[in-house]
């Protein structure tokens, strides 16, 4: 979160948590990244809902791990992952050349911690989707109708 100075300029607070950025630029880029309310997670929010599938939870507390998206009623968990901040798979993308050490420990425990919210959620009996940025970038349809399909599939069940 960053204060303007009476010059224009901004500076950033440090928490003590990441190494300080090399640049000033570098350190606007870091502090524009958002948690939530994401540009694939609007994407995905807006197909679920053509898809035929409103009545979703935001990061709804009543589900372990807090998934970005919930149907509490189908216990159906979304979890939105960035490729970068995800370590997707399929992308492999590169860590950062500068403070490498850093962003590989940093990447490893955000993987970590989306496996145990996979595991909790499936332990406490929900189904869990994992979307990527580059699966909604490309086709967020596909996302939706995947989710659609496990739902209306298990309401025939019923």
């Amino acid at each position: 979160m960053g204060k303007v100075k009476s010059d224009g300029r901004c500076t950033y607070l440090r928490d003590g948590r990441a190494p300080l950025p090399k640049s000033e630029a570098t350190s606007r880029v870091m502090s524009a990244n958002r948690g939530k309310d994401t540009k694939p997670e609007i994407t995905l929010r807006k197909a679920l809902r053509e898809a035929g599938l409103p009545g979703y939870r935001l990061h709804w507390k009543g589900a372990p791990g807090r998934p970005d998206i919930a149907y509490p009623g189908h216990k159906v968990a979304i979890f939105m992952h960035g490729d970068f901040w995800h370590r997707c798979p399929v992308c492999n993308l590169p860590l950062p050349k500068t403070h490498t050490e850093f962003w590989e420990q940093k990447l490893e425990r955000n993987v970590q911690r989306d496996a145990r919210k996979v595991a909790d959620l499936e332990a406490a009996g929900w189904k869990v989707f994992v979307c990527w940025e580059h699966e909604v970038r490309e086709c967020p349809q596909t996302c939706a109708e995947r989710i659609r399909d496990y739902i209306e599939t298990k309401s025939k069940e019923k």
